[in-house]
C-alpha cells in the first residue's frame, strides 16, 4: 500500500504567481524582501498548511518569486504553457534563460498541452496562438491556486494573458480570447467571495510607479474589495483547512489500521480515504449524541409527567433538572468542538474527492479544460465551505503530477469500482441497499408512532367508559400513561426528523436511479470517449446531489434549547 503520510499539495495552500517580466532592477531587492515576508507571514499564521508555489518560471516576477520560495524550502511546480524546448526560445536574454534552467532543476514540471493548435509550428508562427497558450496557463493557475500573488503596477497593457488579464480573470472569471471556466451563477453575478489576490506593487522598465503604493489583499464580492490584512472569511477557510490537516495527522494510525490495504496509488484517492474515515467517525459521534439527547428529552418528559400525575415528590423535579443538565453538558461539548459541522464538511469533501479520483483514473481530467470539478461544487452554500473547494482544487494538482497506472487506471476498472456490477460492490449497490435499509427503519418508526397514538386513544376510551368505576390513583396512572405515550411519540418523531429519514430515502433512491441509468448508457457505448462523457455527466450529477445533501443537513444542527 502506498505511503499516505507524504506532504501532498492538496494538504496545504497553493499560491499562484503572475507579474511583469521586465521588473525594475532598482526594485528587485525590495520585492524579494516583500515576497519573503508574504511567505513567512502565511507560514506563521497557518503552520499546519504547507505552502506550494505554482509558477511558469518566466523572466521577471515568476523567477523572483520562485527563487524566494525555493530558498524558504517551499516546493515549486513549474507550469509550462508550451513544450519545454519551445518555451526556452521565449527568453529574451541568456541570464533569464540560465536562471530558468537553475530553477527548473529544483521544481516539479507540469507541462500543459496545446489548445487550438496541433503542433509547435503553429504557435511558433502565430503570435496570437502563442499568447493563447499563456492565457490558458493563467486560467489554469487561477483555477488551482488559493492565493494569486501579483507583482504588478495595476495597469492593463491589453496583452492576452498579461498580468492585468490574469488578475481580472481570477477576480471576475473572464478573459478576452479565452474560454471562461467559471460558469456558476454566483461568479457570473460578481458574487464570488473565494477569489483572493495579494497585490505587491511593482514597476516595470520605462514605467516606474508614480507613487509608493502599499501591498494589499484584493477580493471579488460585489466589485473589488481591498484589505490591509487577510480578509476574515479567508482566515476561516484556511483555518478549516488546517483543522482537516490536523485531524488527518491525529488519526493517521487509526485510519491506516481501519482502511484495508489497496493497490490504488491515486493521490486523490488517498485524500478521499482520509476524508471518508473522518466523516464516518464524526457521524458516529453525532449519532450517539443525537440518540442520547433525545433519550434525555424523553426522560425529562417522563419525570415531569410522574411529578404532575403520579407522585408529586421533589425527586422527580431533581431528576428532571439532572437530565436537563446532562443534556446541556453533552451538547455543549459537541457544539464547542463542532462535531456536526465537521461531519457535514468532511462528508461533502469525501464525496467531492471520490468523483475527482474516479475522473482522474478514467482519464477524464483534461488539464486544459476550463471547467473543473471544484468550480461549481457547493457554490450556493456558506462561503466558509470554500475550504472544501480549496482542497479539491489543490489535490487535483497532485493527480496531474503523478502518472496514471495503466494496470489500475482505466475506464472499465473505474466503472466496476464506481458504479459496480452484479459481482462487485459499487455506488449502485450502496445506494440501493441503503435506501431499502432506510425504508425499513422508516416503516418501524411509523409503526411505533401509530402504536403510541392508538394505544393512547384506547386508554382515553377506557377512561371515558369506565371513569366512574376507577379510583383516582388508577385514573392518574392512565393519564400518566397517555402522557408517556405522547412524549414518546413526539420525541421519536423529532428524532426521525433530525435524522432526515424521508429525505434520505428519496435521495438514495434518486442516486440509485442515476447510477442505473449511467450503467445502461455505458453498456451501449461503443468507444471510450463515449464512456468518458457518461462518467463525466455522472460525476456532475453526483456532485450536485451531494451539495443538496450538505445543504439539508447543515440546516438541521442539533440545538438542545430548541428541543
Amino acid at each position: 500500500m502506498p505511503e499516505r503520510v507524504q506532504n501532498l499539495t492538496g494538504t496545504g495552500i497553493v499560491i499562484g504567481v503572475t507579474g511583469h517580466r521586465n521588473l525594475l532592477d532598482s526594485e528587485l531587492s525590495h520585492l524579494r524582501e516583500v515576497v519573503r515576508q508574504f511567505f513567512e507571514q502565511l507560514r506563521a499564521q497557518f503552520p499546519a498548511l504547507p505552502l506550494t508555489l505554482l509558477s511558469p518560471l518566466a523572466a521577471g516576477a515568476d523567477q523572483l518569486v520562485a527563487s524566494v520560495a525555493l530558498e524558504l524550502e517551499i516546493p515549486v511546480i513549474a507550469l509550462l504553457p508550451i513544450p519545454l524546448d519551445t518555451y526556452r526560445e521565449d527568453f529574451d536574454n541568456e541570464k533569464a534563460l540560465a536562471t530558468f534552467e537553475v530553477l527548473l532543476a529544483q521544481c516539479q514540471l507540469l507541462e500543459l498541452s496545446l489548445i487550438n493548435a496541433d503542433n509547435n509550428s503553429e504557435i511558433s508562427d502565430l503570435k496570437h496562438a502563442r499568447n493563447l497558450q499563456y492565457a490558458q496557463a493563467g486560467i489554469f493557475t487561477s483555477s488551482h491556486c488559493h492565493i494569486l500573488l501579483a507583482l504588478w503596477d495595476g495597469s492593463d497593457n491589453g496583452y492576452l494573458g498579461g498580468t492585468a488579464q490574469v488578475v481580472s480573470y481570477h477576480l471576475h472569471g473572464s478573459m478576452p480570447g479565452a474560454i471562461d471556466r467559471r460558469q456558476s451563477a454566483t461568479v457570473t453575478l460578481g458574487l464570488d467571495e473565494e477569489t483572493l489576490v495579494y497585490h505587491i506593487p511593482a514597476g516595470r522598465q520605462n514605467q516606474p510607479l508614480s507613487i509608493n503604493k502599499k501591498c494589499q489583499w484584493l477580493t471579488s464580492a460585489e466589485g473589488i474589495s481591498y484589505y490591509e490584512n487577510l480578509p476574515p472569511v479567508f482566515v476561516t477557510q484556511f483555518s478549516r483547512q488546517a483543522e482537516f490537516s490536523h485531524d488527518r495527522i491525529q488519526y493517521r494510525d487509526r485510519i491506516d489500521a481501519d482502511v484495508p490495504d489497496t493497490e490504488n496509488d491515486c493521490p486523490i484517492h488517498r485524500q478521499f480515504i482520509d476524508a471518508d474515515w473522518l466523516a464516518t467517525t464524526y457521524r458516529k459521534r453525532m449519532s450517539r449524541i443525537l440518540l442520547i439527547t433525545y433519550i434525555l428529552a424523553a426522560l425529562m418528559g417522563y419525570s415531569f409527567i410522574m411529578y404532575s400525575d403520579v407522585m408529586a415528590k421533589d425527586l422527580m423535579i431533581y431528576l428532571f433538572l439532572l437530565f436537563f443538565l446532562i443534556g446541556i453538558g453533552i451538547n455543549s461539548v459537541a457544539n464547542r468542538r463542532e462535531w456536526h459541522r465537521q461531519y457535514i464538511d468532511y462528508r461533502a469533501l469525501a464525496e467531492g474527492l471520490r468523483v475527482q479520483s474516479y475522473w482522474r483514473r478514467a482519464g477524464i481530467v483534461d488539464i486544459n479544460r476550463p471547467s473543473f470539478a471544484h468550480d461549481n461544487f457547493l457554490q450556493k452554500q456558506d462561503v466558509e465551505l470554500g475550504w472544501i473547494r480549496n482542497v479539491m482544487r489543490a489535490v487535483s494538482l497532485d493527480g496531474m503530477l503523478q502518472p496514471l497506472n495503466p494496470n489500475l487506471d482505466n475506464i472499465n476498472k473505474v466503472v466496476i469500482e464506481w458504479i459496480g456490477t452484479s459481482e462487485s460492490l459499487g455506488q449502485l449497490a450502496y445506494y440501493s441497499a441503503t435506501s431499502e435499509k432506510r425504508v425499513r427503519h422508516h416503516r418501524r418508526n411509523q409503526w411505533l408512532a401509530a402504536s403510541c397514538l392508538w394505544i393512547g386513544i384506547g386508554i382515553s376510551v377506557l377512561l371515558v367508559v369506565f371513569a366512574h368505576n376507577l379510583d383516582g390513583i388508577a385514573q392518574n396512572m392512565m393519564v400518566a400513561m397517555m402522557g408517556v405515550l405522547s412524549v414518546t411519540a413526539a420525541v421519536h418523531e423529532a428524532y426521525a426528523y433530525k435524522k432526515a429519514d424521508k429525505e434520505l430515502i428519496k435521495q438514495y433512491r434518486f442516486m440509485a436511479r442515476i447510477f442505473i441509468a449511467a450503467m445502461a448508457r455505458i453498456e451501449k457505448c461503443a468507444t471510450n470517449e463515449e464512456k468518458q462523457r457518461v462518467l463525466r455527466t455522472l460525476g456532475e450529477a453526483a456532485l450536485a446531489e451531494h451539495a443538496e445533501w450538505t445543504l439539508m443537513h447543515r440546516e438541521r444542527p442539533l440545538e438542545y434549547s430548541k428541543l
